[in-house]
């Protein structure tokens, strides 16, 4: 009954507004005429914000007959506002902004049924927000913390003297550097040189002592040292190197996590990525792609435990999501 007498009193604003613009207009004049001090929280065009707003209620009051639909939505939208401070008295400001609106919009036909429910599923969202900020802030903070030690930025120059077995570097990431100068060549032409002095004066015992610290040097070159290169090597170990359609998303991986906490950019990332895997005939199985991650973040992270785990495999589940609804679309869209 609460349920109903709250649709009921939105689709009577709706037709009142006749669009969902002028509904938007409506409750964005309600919230900052009550307290104009948060118009600064939101950065976006006031249309935009407006349409955000009416949009956003009117998910979550389409949904109220199904539960698991109403938290994915409202966690959804609780992760879209995580940059933002919210309060608890900035959540009562806008719950009472909105029933100030209804009240002034419906008057009498709006129910104290009515009244009670909306008064529930707005402290229900803003409660939602206040929750998701505080528990899931510092899991992003394990993400970044987290993703910087595997992505080892600081180490992603190599020793240009180091040699280097092209067919053992094999199904590990290569390396682009820019074309070296003529007087770069010089200088590695005169350092070749002089080793190959260096191993005719020494003799045979000397050469075979230079090909031990070669091949270490070889050796050390050889030990992924970045996500992107233990990725690779794990794939190849656990027999997914013919897995066309994980570079894809390994392109797109470093994206997706440093933009994890923006979810309007985390949402643009994975329609890209979707894309990108549509031109893989191949079957997709995503589930192949955490295995490997989560291996290769073992390896990296050295104080591995289980807030990462949790994290990780959160951040997967989360990126699965997203994927998952678009697989295949494009493909049809392209058809149609």
């Amino acid at each position: 009954q609460v349920i109903d007498a709250v649709q009921a009193s939105w689709h009577t604003l709706l037709q009142a507004a006749e669009s969902f613009e002028a509904a938007g207009e409506l409750i964005y004049g309600a919230i900052f005429d009550a307290a104009p001090s948060l118009q600064g929280m939101f950065k976006t065009p006031r249309a935009v914000q407006a349409m955000r707003f009416v949009n956003s209620l009117n998910l979550a009051v389409n949904n109220l007959h199904d539960p698991k639909t109403l938290k994915v939505a409202v966690e959804t939208l609780s992760f879209q506002h995580m940059d933002l401070e919210v309060t608890v008295p900035r959540v009562v400001i806008f719950r009472d902004s909105i029933l100030d609106c209804l009240q002034v919009e419906l008057g009498p036909s709006l129910t104290d049924i009515a009244i009670a429910g909306w008064r529930t599923i707005l402290n229900y969202i803003g409660g939602a927000f206040i929750y998701v900020r505080a528990k899931y802030t510092e899991r992003f903070h394990v993400l970044a913390a987290s993703w910087a030690q595997a992505s080892n930025k600081s180490s992603a120059d190599f020793d240009p003297d180091a040699d280097t077995d092209p067919s053992a570097q094999e199904g590990l990431v290569e390396t682009l550097s820019p074309p070296p100068t003529p007087g770069d060549r010089g200088r590695l032409s005169a350092r070749k040189k002089s080793r190959a002095r260096s191993k005719t004066k020494d003799g045979e015992g000397s050469s075979g002592e230079g090909g031990r610290k070669d091949g270490k040097d070889r050796h050390t070159n050889l030990v992924p040292r970045d996500f992107h290169e233990m990725f690779l090597f794990n794939a190849a170990v656990m027999g997914f190197s013919n897995r066309g359609w994980m570079s894809e998303v390994l392109g797109s991986f470093d994206a997706i996590v440093t933009n994890a906490n923006n979810s309007y950019r985390f949402v643009e990332e994975c329609d890209v990525l979707c894309l990108r895997l549509a031109k893989h005939k191949a079957a997709i199985q995503l589930g192949e792609y955490k295995t490997v991650m989560l291996a290769s973040l073992r390896s990296l992270v050295k104080d591995w435990g289980s807030p990462h785990e949790v994290a990780w495999s959160w951040l997967w589940e989360n990126i699965e999501r997203k994927l998952l609804p678009g697989m295949g679309r494009p493909a049809q869209q392209e058809l149609a």
